[in-house]
This record gives C-alpha cells, structure tokens and sequence, in this order.
C-alpha cells in the first residue's frame, strides 16, 4: 500500500558536519529561547511545548515506572536522564557516558538498559541513583562492532525478550543473515540469543500493537537509487521466520539492480505500508494514552528523521498511520511538521514516546531537544 506519493522532496544535507552548521545558524548559542516551535503545525486542539533543549544528539527514549525519562544519543556517547519531565524546568542529567552510540534505551525491573553498538549494558538500580549513577555492566558483547548502521534503538517485548535490531553494514550487500539486517531478541541476561526476523537493512524503531501484540518495526531503504525509490517500510510481523527482502527486495516490489536476480520479490514479506523514499523512518509507538482524541487510540506515530541525500529534502516530521479493525495500515497522515523550513531544517524527528498523561513526547536530535505534544483544545 502507497500513501502520499507528494510527500517525497528533499535537497542533499550533505553530512552532519552540515547539519550541524544548520543548526549553528538557526538555533545560535541559546538553543532554549531560539527554537521556533511556533512554526510546527499540528492538528486543530494540540500544541507542542518544549521538555527540554539540553540533550544533544537525542535519539531514542524509554521512562521508568517511577517517571524518569531515559534518552539515549547517537553521537555524544552519553545516556540523559529527566526526572518528572513534565514538571516546570525539569533537570537533565548524564547517567551514563564513553559508550559507543548509545542510542536504544530500555527499562526492566528497576535497571535500564542501554545499547552500544557491540554490546548491551545495563545500569542497576538507576532511579536512585540518577545524582551517581552505577557503572554499567555489560550483559551482551555478542553483537557486530561495524558503526555503519552500527547504533540500535532496543525494547522489551511482551514475552520479555529485550529486542535487539542489527543493521546491515553497507548500503547494499548481502552479510550473513543470521548475524546482520535482521531483528534479534535475548532473555534480560543475555543469554537465548536468537534471530527473529530477517531482511531488514536497518530497524531504528519498533513497538507492539497493544492487542494483538504483533512486533511492527520502521525500516530505512536503501540508497543510492534515486529521488524516488525505494520507499522506507512499515512492517508487521506475523509469525517467526519471516523474511522482509533485503538486500534482494526493496519495499516489495523493486528488486535491487545489483541482488535483485538472485531471489525474487515475490519471496519475501510485502510492507504494511510504504512511507515514503528518503523520509528515514525512525522511532515508532503506537498511541495508547487517553488524553488524544478516540480516533488516535492504536494509531502508530513515526518520526521522520528526513532525507540526507535527496534532491529536494524530505520528512522532518511526525506521521500518524492509521489501521483498521483487522490491524491493517490503511491510511497515513502528516501529524507534524515545521522542523524544515524551505530546504533548510532546524530540527530533526528520532523517536516518539506516549508519557504516562497521554501527551506524546518527541525527540530531536539536531535541536538536542525533547518535545511534548499534547491536546488542550
């Protein structure tokens, strides 16, 4: 299923060393005052308010039953914490640092976890001890040390597995499938690893549907092929095993020009719905709060982190796809936008996290900001 074939414009960013000049220019010295949230456009009834502006490089975000927000980073080797983070002026500080992007975070029986790309740590105890917080203690080296597609966003699932996603160390190549571009799952200790989907360049972002408890993951197409091809994936998987293309299949129906000839597309796994070519599809959740309007219960929301190589940029936002009783995407809609202005962006969209009122928290790592979007008619 295709959803808004208008969505895809975006001009090369060139690499982060520009991005970050972007931002420089944007944002200035006092990112706190300067971001200009009054250009997001949300839907009639919600507003976004800015958590904090103080996190670098935020990416993806876990909370505590005890209400902690954990961010993890990317490029910044460090792991926030933010206590109460819907309270006025909430403080922000390190938990964990010298780790290698770090960009999944999880949270277990008072322990979060964290990912460095080779390994999965763990901090015990860590609610209270955020003002010292322990060193971490490593519960898997068992993972590929290859920083390209390298950081893994990480959860717990329903079965009580922590969910690990290992990306493919290329744009293009075909690794060994049991230990690259695919989905793995360990028991909290490290122990049972095991591959739980195969096919899939490089999942930042995952979650279960809250009743059928089926895993539903983004996917980043690869690159390389133009302005317009191949869309990024929403996928849904629906038993053990399951195989979603790459690197012989892109998005289900486009064969690479270079794997391509090896194994059709009809072998593999279609998506559940196609997002887009270039958007970067990354932190995913579905809404599960009441504070939103019904129509948005089960809804998934995506971040679009936006295109780095596109003639005209695209993405730079947060989408909401919509599913039917059968748990079907059938439709995809624009729920915010405004961090790219023209062909210039001053934020960019990494996860999304439903906070314990029902309001919808945003990270952003070029901004170094978290957002809350909530619904106040």
């Amino acid at each position: 299923m295709r959803f808004h074939p208008h969505i895809r414009s975006f001009r090369p960013l060139l690499a982060s060393t520009f991005l970050a000049f972007v931002a420089a220019t944007w944002l200035g010295p006092n990112a706190n005052a300067a971001l200009p949230l009054d250009q997001i456009q949300l839907p009639p009834g919600f507003r976004i308010e800015l958590l904090s502006a103080e996190v670098p490089e935020a990416r993806g975000m876990t909370l505590s039953p005890e209400g902690t927000l954990f961010i993890g980073t990317r490029g910044e080797g460090r792991v926030y914490a933010i206590r109460n983070p819907l309270a006025p002026a909430p403080k922000v500080r390190v938990v964990a640092t010298g780790l290698t992007m770090p960009v999944g975070v999880a949270f277990r029986n008072g322990a979060l976890y964290a990912s460095s790309t080779s390994q999965i740590v763990r901090l015990d105890d860590i609610d209270a001890r955020l003002d010292n917080p322990p060193k971490p203690v490593v519960v898997s080296d068992r993972f590929p040390s290859e920083t390209h597609h390298g950081w893994k966003f990480i959860a717990f699932g329903p079965d009580g597995y922590l969910y690990v996603p290992v990306g493919a160390p290329c744009n293009i190549c075909a690794p060994d499938e049991n230990r690259y571009a695919n989905i793995m799952k360990m028991k909290p200790d490290g122990t049972d690893l095991q591959v739980v989907t195969k096919g899939v360049r490089n999942s930042v972002g995952f979650d279960w549907h809250p009743a059928t408890r089926q895993l539903w993951f983004t996917d980043n197409g690869r690159d390389m092929l133009g302005d317009d091809v191949p869309d990024d994936e929403l996928n849904r998987v629906t038993r053990a095993g399951q195989h979603f293309g790459y690197p012989y299949c892109h998005a289900g129906n486009v064969a690479d020009p270079e794997f391509g000839k090896q194994r059709a597309c009809s072998e593999f796994e279609p998506p559940a719905a196609k997002l887009g070519a270039h958007v970067a599809a990354l932190g995913m959740r579905f809404y599960t709060g009441t504070q939103f309007p019904a129509e948005y219960r089960n809804s998934i929301f995506i971040a679009e982190h936006g295109s780095w190589n596109r003639t005209k940029p695209v993405g730079y936002r947060v989408v909401r796809v919509v599913l039917n009783e059968r748990g079907q995407a059938v439709r995809q809609e624009v729920f915010a936008q405004g961090w790219l202005q023209g062909d210039k962006p001053w934020g960019r969209p990494a996860d999304v996290q439903v906070a314990p009122d029902g309001s919808l928290l945003v990270s952003d790592d070029m901004a170094g900001a978290v957002y809350r979007i909530r619904y106040a008619p």
